[in-house]
């Protein structure tokens, strides 16, 4: 099993990296979080990595941080969701505000992520709660990445990835561009997420 790969970044999209490791090309899916935090494409990049093994398929999916990862090895053991909606869970909400959600049963917070209904947010909560307690987020990690700046299209890019139609992932970004600008991508997508809901 992979578990963590350190390369050179070739190709970076919001939801998608290419890591050469020693020659070969690994693909892996990443939250909006981790790409908010990677450096540009032909430099060193190190990530924690999920290997999702089926009988179809094998998938690596990376992440920034250990508890990012351990935080999406939670979600997918919870029934119903998978590593496709993991990944959408954490890029839909920063991981301490997830992590605030589930321990404080916050339906209402955790419906808002695209995907993510009703009973489903219900399991997160039930199966998670208690399994949370010593889950290290920092509150104020997020504040802690510094501002970079990004495409527009990167964006709404990944808004369309999580279900967004363009046309109203494009009016998002650039309504959330004029509310705050200067913003990191991170918040800048997060923002425009909300503005979509």
């Amino acid at each position: 099993m992979i578990s963590y790969l350190r390369g050179v970044l070739l190709e970076k999209t919001p939801n998608l990296i290419v890591v050469d490791v020693n020659g070969v090309g690994y693909g892996l899916t990443i939250p909006v979080s981790t790409y908010s935090t990677l450096p540009a494409s032909g430099l060193e990049v190190r990530l924690h990595v999920h290997t999702h093994v089926r009988e179809d398929a094998l998938a690596l999916f990376g992440f920034g941080t250990p508890a990012e990862k351990t935080l999406f090895e939670k979600l997918i053991a919870v029934s119903g969701i998978g590593p496709k909606l993991a990944v959408t869970v954490l890029s839909g909400l920063a991981a301490n505000d997830l992590v605030s959600a589930i321990r404080a049963g916050q339906i209402e917070t955790l419906v808002r992520i695209p995907g993510v209904g009703k009973k489903t947010a219900e399991r997160m909560i039930v199966e998670l709660r208690d399994k949370l307690d010593t889950f290290g987020v920092a509150p104020g990690a997020k504040a802690a990445r510094p501002a970079l700046t990004r495409e527009d299209d990167d964006a709404v890019s990944a808004l369309m990835n999580i279900g967004a139609q363009r046309a109203s992932a494009e009016a998002a970004v650039a309504k959330a561009k004029a509310e705050a600008p200067g913003e990191d991508f991170e918040s800048l997508f997060r923002r425009a997420l909300k503005l979509l809901r």
